[in-house]
């Protein structure tokens, strides 16, 4: 399939109709062009390739808005000297000098219909059907070309879906698309990836491959970010601090360095999983979005934050055997009945687990190591959710507040398990001095992922 021809698509449509945010979305490259809310914002044409691996599949071709096609339309109606040829009025209309000084954008545009294989129309279905923008059809019909309607916004509350519909069947477009360029979402895009080879047979090898690539891609890119957030899980399950100081009712440094160890883990994981979808952590600065400036605005071991993505910490915080053996705190692990001589765990609330340890087990053992509790570990968890979530939905053209699905705190009695043994491997957790890789680590970040819930939303 590398010597498949490469397709040329021209992106063409009224003024601020979102051409430039379906190449965004399509290339999932939100710097390309300038998208902003006033009109006529893209002034030449530009490029962006698709490319898998070295072979283009395609190129597509943004170009300005056209804003005076009834005075264009008639240029080429008083130039026409046979009735159905509108592809030899509009080469004459291009070779006038005259035309080409007074419509210099619109000239690009049409210049550039003649040289693309096909043309997507794209439509702000928000705006209301006028005439002039028929005659925008009627004018880029003349280039010959196959034509394909993008409805761009169909999302939004003011959408004229069904009457945009019904006034380009009338005009006889009846190769229509819904595609709102400020969301992602595969299927759509693969439907629009279809509509172009069902009006071009010699492009449907590299079509077909670009689909191909697509859907290996998307598949890769949800099973990286699964690995992301189980190594992060795991990292944080096997981290340990030891205990500085006996002292109940004062700070132990310990319990902060935990934490700071804990907050520049999660930055990781979170700065991962925006680069996995093409994002920059500085793209944001709204109140929905879960970071801002690329961060969390909540603490992990916040209050807030167990609110939000937690249950109260009330229900962590108690004697004897079950919260001993939650949290296998001890030099080789606690066992049930060592849960139960421990007592007391105190600072779920701020996400660490300390032992206040009776004088003969400290003679015997010594300090045993604080570690992070398994309420933190599903925080953890649910925020990054959340944040996928929001990647999931979040096109690149999108400039404004778009609210992700918060993910609700989950229950999974095999990831807990697995964190669990994760926790009596401190040679697990890159955060700690003596890490390790190994097999078995890598064995268990894998299982930690497959218990991830299917957080892809399309």
């Amino acid at each position: 399939m590398t010597d498949a021809p490469i397709l040329d698509v021209g992106i063409v449509g009224h003024t601020n109709a979102g051409k430039t945010s379906l190449v965004r979305t399509l290339t999932r490259n939100r710097s390309f062009g300038e998208v902003e809310d006033r009109g006529g914002t893209t002034r030449r044409v530009s490029a962006a390739t698709l490319a898998d691996g070295d072979a283009t599949r395609l190129r597509l071709w943004d170009s300005p808005g056209l804003e005076n096609a009834p005075t264009l339309l008639d240029h080429l109606e008083e130039t026409s000297t046979q009735r159905h040829d509108g592809l030899a009025a509009l080469q004459r209309l291009l070779d006038d000098p005259h035309i080409a000084r007074q419509f210099p954008e619109e000239t690009r545009v049409l210049e550039l219909t003649l040289g693309c294989d096909v043309l997507l129309y794209v439509v702000d279905v928000r705006e209301p059907v006028l005439e002039k923008y028929k005659d925008e059809l009627a004018v880029l019909a003349s280039s010959a070309r196959p034509i394909i309607a993008v409805l761009n916004f169909v999302a939004a509350d003011d959408s004229r879906e069904s009457e945009w519909r019904d006034a380009l069947a009338r005009v006889t477009l009846h190769t229509v698309v819904a595609f709102d360029a400020r969301v992602r979402s595969l299927d759509t895009e693969l439907q629009l990836y279809k509509k172009v080879a069902s009006q071009l047979n010699d492009f449907e090898p590299a079509i077909e491959a670009w689909i191909s690539h697509r859907q290996t891609e998307e598949h890769q890119c949800r099973e990286a970010a699964r690995s992301t957030i189980a190594t992060l899980l795991v990292d944080a399950a096997a981290a340990q601090r030891s205990l500085k100081k006996t002292d109940r009712n004062g700070p132990d440094p310990s319990l902060e360095a935990l934490r700071e160890a804990i907050r520049a883990r999660e930055q990781v994981c979170s700065e991962t999983l925006l680069a996995l979808y093409a994002f920059a952590d500085e793209d944001y600065e709204d109140d929905d979005w879960p970071l801002a400036s690329g961060y969390w605005p909540e603490d992990v071991f916040s209050v807030d934050a167990l609110k939000r993505y937690g249950r109260q910490g009330a229900g962590y915080a108690g004697a004897g055997v079950g919260i001993g053996a939650a949290f296998d705190i001890g030099t080789g692990g606690l066992s049930l009945g060592t849960g139960t001589l421990l007592g007391l765990l105190v600072g779920s609330s701020t996400g660490a687990a300390r032992a206040l340890v009776p004088p003969l087990w400290k003679r015997s053992y010594g300090q045993p190591p604080v570690c992070v509790s398994d309420e933190t570990l599903e925080r953890l968890a649910a925020r990054q959710l959340h944040l996928i979530n929001a990647l999931n939905r979040r096109g690149h053209a999108t400039t404004e507040t778009l609210e992700g699905e918060q993910a609700a705190l989950f229950e999974n009695t095999e990831r807990v398990a697995l964190l669990h043994k994760a926790r009596q491997h401190p040679e697990w957790s890159s955060l700690n001095a003596d890490f390790r890789d190994s097999a078995q680590r890598n064995e268990v970040i894998e299982k930690v992922a497959a218990t991830l819930p299917d957080f892809y939303i399309d």
